[in-house]
């Protein structure tokens, strides 16, 4: 946090209306204070200046004229009135200290550090000001000052963990690594204090001192047995040593303690799943499965909390675990579109395609929101429901009349239709997507692309392919559509620099584009290389066939 922040926000908890007693009977001066603490701070300051342009000697006046203006974030005119003030009584504190304040709300270290410096000598006992001071000087990275600052406050008032604290960061700062340890040591062997010992234990972890770790981690916890800082901590110290059979019954504890916030439990899981793979093998799949089912007991609304453990039981490949918890999700969010969403999502990668449907229509029955429509003609697409499919985009095409919409509907309709063996009707839904975006390539790519499979209107297939590589002249696929309409107009030259430039952006991945480009190359008398693109063309096309088994 930058200076000036600090120091604001110390100065809006510490300004305290100050009376002086010659002016407590004034109706104006109290209208004044009245403003100030309202927060009318131009009133305030109005009425400041006209008590002290009669009454140039009022220190109080002068004192909440240098208020006003630091309310108003006028630092130069508050440290003037401010000085004005102290000059008129130099042993106010709160007059010295505003000063002080702002001094350093203008970035006046130097100066503030001063009038602090001068509050001290007439204020030895005044534990802020230490603070103030320890501050400054830690700023200003004068660091034998701050921890002297230190030295007094624990001298005068005794020490505390906040001093300490203070005392391990300013050390830190400084490199002096090992010396900040051995203080908080000290101090333990002197006081209680859990956040010093938890410290401790950390440092030990990391230096692969697990049972000097632990030892630190029990004795904070004997302080404090619920002292989540420390549990994690013992918990790491037995993972990172292999101790799983002492570190899931510490971990479940942690998971199904309410006090502790899900958000670190959530973090914590996080964290450790992507460093430590063995959680996500046996023998540990029961474990983390328990885990996680402590910690989404202990928070069962927490949506972050189950998310991740779906995650989890996707990747440690427990799908009906996964589904469940997607499903508990959205029946204790009902009216959460997103987690709906979700499970809809969870069922297609289990490849549960009526699932999908299903859930996607009672989902669109209940939000009418389209995005269901959409993922209902995922379903029916994957479980190869074209008529189906023509159905729900006709449902689109009445209930969604924006563009967007339309263009998809119309695009997927002209697949599902040519799938179907209707071309008309393809091409008519293509024509009504072309109507409304004359450019959109995947719609002019598909078009042209069965237009030259039947061989006719190759003019026009050419129009439109020639416009899919102007956008996209890196895509494979519109490539190879470019390419075999020009192979089938008689021109295999400038067809084949086509199918060499689809190679090179991932045309080795489809038989048919290698096929094609084979097909090109023997009606070049490149018989040798046409051969090797056949063979490419017939092994790949086995592979994709084999796949197409497996799903």
């Amino acid at each position: 946090m930058e200076l000036k922040r600090i120091i604001y926000t110390v100065l809006t908890l510490l300004l305290v209306p100050i009376f002086a007693e010659a002016q407590s009977g004034s109706a104006d001066f109290i209208d004044m204070v009245s403003d100030y603490s309202n927060g009318n701070y131009i009133s305030a300051k109005q009425k400041a200046e006209a008590i002290v342009k009669s009454e140039p000697g009022n220190d109080a006046a002068w004192y909440y004229l240098g208020l006003a203006d630091m309310g108003l974030r006028n630092y130069a005119g508050a440290e003037k009135n401010l000085s004005e003030a102290v000059r008129l009584d130099s042993g106010n504190f709160w007059y010295g200290q505003n000063l002080a304040m702002a001094y350093a709300m203008e970035n006046k270290v130097d100066e503030s550090i001063s009038q602090y410096e001068k509050l001290l000598k007439l204020f030895p006992k005044k534990s802020d000001i230490y603070y103030r001071l320890f501050t400054l000087y830690s700023y200003k990275q004068q660091y034998d000052k701050a921890l002297g600052a230190l030295d007094a406050i624990e001298q005068t008032f005794g020490k505390n963990d906040q001093t300490e604290m203070y005392r391990f960061s300013l050390l830190g700062q400084q490199g002096k690594t090992e010396e900040a340890y051995q203080a908080l040591r000290d101090y333990t062997d002197e006081y209680s204090s859990t956040q010093a010992l938890g410290i401790l234990a950390d440092h030990a972890l990391d230096e692969g001192k697990d049972s000097l770790a632990i030892d630190y981690y029990d004795k904070a916890l004997e302080l404090d047995k619920d002292y989540a800082p420390a549990r994690l901590g013992k918990a790491e110290a037995y993972r990172m040593t292999g101790k799983y059979q002492k570190y899931f019954p510490v971990l479940k504890g942690i998971m199904n303690d309410t006090e502790i916030p899900t958000a670190a439990k959530t973090d914590y899981l996080k964290a450790v799943l992507q460093n430590d793979h063995r959680l996500w093998r046996p023998p540990f799949l029961e474990s983390m499965d328990t885990v996680f089912s402590e910690a989404i007991a202990a928070a069962p609304s927490d949506t972050a909390m189950a998310k991740m453990a779906g995650s989890f039981y996707y990747t440690a490949q427990m799908p009906d675990k996964m589904l469940k918890v997607f499903k508990d999700i959205i029946d204790k969010n009902p009216e959460d579109t997103s987690s709906t969403v979700t499970y809809i999502q969870v069922l297609g990668t289990l490849e549960q395609w009526d699932g999908v449907v299903g859930e996607s229509q009672k989902a669109y029955d209940k939000f009418r929101d389209k995005v269901f429509l959409d993922m209902k003609i995922w379903g029916q697409y994957n479980s190869r429901d074209m008529k189906g499919v023509i159905q729900t985009c006709k449902t689109i095409l009445t209930s969604s009349p924006d563009s967007a919409s339309a263009l998809s509907a119309y695009t997927t309709l002209g697949d599902s239709y040519h799938e179907l063996g209707e071309k008309s009707k393809a091409y008519k839904a293509y024509d009504k997507a072309l109507k409304v975006n004359p450019d959109y390539a995947p719609v002019l790519n598909n078009y042209a692309y069965y237009l030259s499979l039947e061989g006719k209107n190759l003019k026009k297939a050419y129009a439109m392919s020639k416009k899919t590589i102007e956008q996209e002249p890196d895509n494979s696929t519109y490539l190879d559509t470019f390419g075999w309409i020009l192979h089938l107009q008689g021109k295999d030259l400038e067809a084949k620099p086509m199918f060499k430039q689809a190679m090179i952006y991932g045309g080795k991945d489809s038989s048919t584009v290698m096929e094609h480009y084979a097909t090109v190359l023997e009606k070049l008398g490149e018989t040798d290389l046409a051969k090797v693109y056949r063979a490419q063309a017939k092994q790949k096309a086995e592979e994709e066939a084999k796949a197409e088994k497996t799903k």
